[in-house]
């Protein structure tokens, strides 16, 4: 069975963290720009870019390793938080607020992404459970008295 490239795409697509790595990969990316940016517009230049160029690299990477490591987007997600968080305070301002949000939602998402559960071996999908059967409880009997008064 020949699939379309739409197809192999999606596959792909849906077999890791990727919009996760895309926000982390977008963040570090906005983030390592801005000092590159015109002194009019940055807060910060000189030295204190350094630190900018580094947090943005590194983020990217963490993008990239959940793209291509699924298994290790559960500490791809946490570093990327935390340097989305770190970059609020050395990176002018997390690239203004946009990189930080960018990194926190992207290191959520790749945190939170689940595989798919494999289907059953005989090749239907998973169904719901049956409702528990109810149990009911016995009758009361016509001798008792509901306040326990002897007759």
């Amino acid at each position: 069975m020949l699939l379309s490239r739409r197809q192999r795409w999606r596959r792909w697509r849906r077999s890791r963290p990727f919009w996760g790595g895309l926000f982390a990969i977008l963040a570090g990316a906005w983030i390592c720009v801005l000092p590159l940016a015109p002194l009019k517009v940055m807060l910060q230049q000189g030295v204190a870019g350094i630190p900018s160029v580094l947090m943005g690299i590194v983020m990217v990477v963490l993008g990239l390793t959940a793209w291509f490591s699924p298994p290790q987007r559960a500490l791809a997600g946490v570093l990327t938080t935390l340097i989305a968080t770190a970059a609020l305070v050395l990176s002018n301002l997390g690239g203004f607020l946009i990189g930080t949000l960018l990194g926190i939602l992207g290191g959520g998402l790749m945190f939170a992404w689940q595989p798919y559960a494999a289907q059953r071996a005989g090749g239907a999908p998973p169904t719901a459970d049956p409702a528990p059967p109810r149990i009911a409880s016995p009758p009361p009997t016509p001798h008792s008295d509901p306040q326990g008064a002897q007759p």
